[in-house]
C-alpha cells in the first residue's frame, strides 16, 4: 500500500488527489458545489453537498488511479478552517446549513464581547481577535436561532465539528467525533498554550462542552472509513487546515520559514516554533502543526484581495481577458509613473484590520492606462505581503531577513513578474515549487507519516523540490522609494474611514 488518499475540502469545491509514495499525482478528482447567501454578509453550505461531493471525488479519483481501498495506505483531510457544523448525535442530520468562515453574521455578537472587555483575554489564550471569522460564536448564534437547538446541546444530543470533524465522523459511520489541533485552534474555544478547550471560554461562548470533538495529533489514527463507501476499509491517519496543511506541504519545519498561498486572497504562516509568539501588529498567533503530542506554532496574516484583484481587472475594467496577460502587461508599462492601487474592495486584512475602508488608486497621470493598471494590481499583492513580512519581523525577535524563507503556492505563483517583483520588495529569495498541490500534499503527508509511507519531517524536508528561486535585484533606493509610497497610499485609504 503505497499510495495515498488526500481529502482537500475547500469553500467553492471538493477534490481528492491520489499521491504515490514518491509524493508524485496518480489522479485528482474535484466537484464544485453550490454557495447559498440567505441574506447581506450571510454564507452558508448544505453539510449534505460537503459529504456527497467528497464521497464522489474520492472515487473518482480512486477509479482514475486504478487503484481500489486495498490500495491505500490511509486517507488525509485538509478544509476550510473555521466553517462550522452542528448535527444530531443520534441521526446525523445537520440542524441548520454550515455557517461558513466568511459569514459576519456574528459581528454584534463580537462587537458585544469586545465592548465588555473580553478580547484580552481570549486573545492570551487562543491567540486569535474576536471575530466573526472563527467557530465559536458561529455555534452560539446556531444554538440561539434554530429552535430547541440549545436545550437539545444542553441533554447532549448535538454536536459541534468545523469540515474535518464532519467529514471523519461521516467517514467512520459516526464512529470517531475528533479534529486535530490545527482546526481547533481556530475555534476560539481551545487553549493554544495548554491544549486544551477552555471551560471559561466555552462558558462566554456558551458552548456545552459535550458537543465538541476530540482534539488530537494532526497525524494521527483518527478511525477507519466504513467500508461501504470505498469498497472497503481505509484509515484516516491525518487532519489540517488548509493554511497549515500547505505550510506541512512546503515543508516548513524549520523555525523562519514562512509560506505565502496566493489564491483568491493570501495567506501567509511563519514557523514560530515551540513558542507561541504574541504578535503587537495584529496577526494572529495560532497552532502550525501538532506531532507526537508537540505543538509548533506559528503567526499568521491574512491579505483579502489577492487573486481578485487580476479579476477584477478582467470582470470589472474588462482590459484583460485572461489572468496570465497581466504579467506581459505590467511589463509595458511606464517606468516613469508611480501609480499605486490599495485594493481594499472588501477592507484591509492584516495587519490593519479595517473592515470598512474601501479601494484607492494613486499617483494617476493623463498616460495612466490598461498597463500601468495591470503593473499596480500585481503589485499590490506584493506590497500587501510585504506588511505582512515586516509585521511577522517586528513580531517575532529571532526573526531576520538572513533567516526568513519565503515559500509561494497558489495560481498567482504562475506570474514571473510577480514574483520577481516580490523577491525585489522583500529583498529575500522567493522559492516557488515544483507541486503546488501544496495543501493537499500536506494532509497526504500527515497521513502517510502516520501510515509510514512517508518519512520523519527533516526527510520529507529533503524531498521538497525548487522549480524557480527568485532572487532580489531592485536597488535599495528604488525600493525603500516604493515602499514610501505605498505605505503613503495605505496611510490615505486609512485616513478615509468615516466609520459608516
Amino acid at each position: 500500500m503505497s499510495f495515498v488518499l488526500a481529502i482537500d475540502q475547500g469553500t467553492t469545491s471538493s477534490r481528492a488527489i491520489v499521491f504515490r509514495s514518491d509524493i508524485s499525482i496518480a489522479a485528482v478528482a474535484q466537484q464544485e458545489f453550490p454557495q447559498h447567501f440567505p441574506a447581506s454578509g450571510w454564507v452558508e453550505h448544505e453539510p449534505e453537498d460537503i459529504w456527497t461531493s467528497t464521497v464522489m471525488t474520492c472515487r473518482d479519483a480512486l477509479e482514475k488511479a486504478g487503484l481500489a481501498a486495498k490500495d491505500i495506505a490511509a486517507i488525509g483531510i485538509t478544509n476550510q478552517r473555521e466553517t462550522t457544523v452542528v448535527w444530531d448525535r443520534a441521526t446525523g442530520q445537520a440542524v441548520h446549513r454550515a455557517i461558513v468562515w466568511q459569514d459576519r453574521r456574528t459581528a454584534d455578537i463580537c462587537a458585544r464581547l469586545k465592548a465588555e472587555g473580553h478580547e484580552p483575554e481570549v486573545s492570551a489564550k487562543t491567540g486569535l481577535i474576536i471575530d466573526p471569522y472563527f467557530s465559536g460564536t458561529k455555534v452560539a448564534w446556531i444554538l440561539d436561532h434554530v429552535p430547541g437547538a440549545r436545550e437539545r446541546a444542553e441533554r447532549g444530543e448535538l454536536m459541534f465539528g468545523t469540515v474535518d470533524c464532519y467529514l471523519l465522523w461521516r467517514l467512520t459511520g459516526g464512529k470517531v467525533h475528533a479534529t486535530d489541533a490545527t482546526n481547533a485552534s481556530r475555534t476560539l474555544l481551545f487553549n493554544i498554550h495548554t491544549g486544551q478547550w477552555d471551560d471559561a471560554l466555552l462558558k462566554l461562548l456558551r458552548v456545552p462542552r459535550s458537543m465538541l470533538p476530540e482534539v488530537k495529533d494532526s497525524s494521527a489514527e483518527f478511525g477507519t472509513t466504513a467500508p461501504d463507501l470505498f469498497g472497503g476499509p481505509i484509515k484516516v491517519a491525518g487532519i489540517a487546515g488548509d493554511q497549515q496543511a500547505a505550510t506541512i506541504g512546503q515543508a516548513c519545519f524549520t523555525p523562519g520559514m514562512m509560506k505565502s498561498t496566493y489564491g483568491t486572497g493570501c495567506f501567509a504562516l511563519l514557523n514560530t516554533g515551540a513558542t507561541p509568539v504574541k504578535s503587537n501588529n495584529k496577526l494572529l498567533t495560532t497552532i502550525a502543526y501538532q506531532l507526537d503530542g508537540v505543538r509548533t506554532y506559528a503567526l499568521e496574516g491574512s491579505i483579502f484581495v489577492a487573486g481578485s484583484a487580476v479579476q477584477w481587472l478582467r470582470d470589472g475594467l474588462g482590459i484583460i481577458k485572461h489572468a496570465a496577460e497581466t504579467g506581459p502587461l505590467a511589463d509595458k508599462s511606464d517606468s516613469m509613473q508611480s501609480v499605486y492601487l490599495v485594493p481594499a474592495f472588501v477592507g484591509l486584512g492584516a495587519p490593519y484590520w479595517n473592515p470598512r475602508v474601501r479601494g484607492a488608486l494613486f499617483g494617476l497621470t493623463r498616460n495612466t492606462g490598461p498597463a500601468e493598471l495591470a503593473h499596480a494590481t500585481l503589485e499590490s499583492v506584493c506590497y500587501q505581503t510585504y506588511d505582512l513580512w515586516a509585521a511577522m519581523r517586528a513580531d517575532w525577535p529571532d526573526a531576520s531577513a538572513a533567516t526568513i524563507v519565503l515559500r509561494v503556492d497558489g495560481g498567482m505563483t504562475a506570474s514571473d513578474w510577480t514574483m520577481q517583483r516580490l523577491a525585489d520588495l522583500l529583498d529575500a529569495p522567493v522559492d516557488r515549487p515544483m507541486i503546488q498541490e501544496t495543501t493537499a500534499l500536506g494532509a497526504a503527508y500527515l497521513a502517510g507519516l502516520h501510515a509510514g509511507v512517508y518519512p520523519e519531517p527533516e526527510k520529507f524536508a529533503d524531498n521538497w523540490r525548487l522549480e524557480h528561486r527568485f532572487r532580489p535585484a531592485m536597488s535599495a533606493a528604488t525600493r525603500q522609494r516604493k515602499l514610501a509610497g505605498w505605505a503613503r497610499a495605505v496611510k490615505g485609504v486609512l485616513a478615509s474611514d468615516e466609520g459608516e
